[in-house]
């Protein structure tokens, strides 16, 4: 018998994301720093729509708003978007009140 959490990246999908238009500017170890624009985020990660020269396994650094620098790594590419994923799940409350400086506007939230 397994221990442990048995979590797959296809079990993060279920995670709900809320659209934003935020740009970034990621730290990248051999690209340097790459401009991003992030399209939707999750307590678990975030996806961008202009992923030119990325690929799976890449690791990022970026900076948020409440959360600070955190790390993320490519899980998934197709065409020009690719999705992320964090070192770590970002906390609850700090999730909310990152999601509520990222995307001001009430009616593009979805209701909690």
């Amino acid at each position: 018998m397994a221990l442990g959490a048995q979590l797959s990246v296809t079990d993060l999908r279920a995670a709900a994301r809320h659209p934003v238009n935020y740009p970034v500017v990621a730290e990248h170890r051999t690209l340097g720093d790459m401009q991003m624009r992030i399209a939707n985020i999750s307590a678990h990660g975030f996806m961008i729509d202009d992923a030119a020269d990325l690929a799976r396994g890449d690791r990022v650094i970026v900076r948020f708003p409440v959360i600070g620098r955190i790390e993320a790594y490519v899980i998934w590419t197709k065409d020009h978007r690719a999705g992320f994923q964090f070192e770590r799940i970002i906390r609850q409350d700090n999730y909310l009140a990152m999601i509520n400086e990222l995307q001001p506007n009430p009616r593009l939230r979805q209701a909690r």
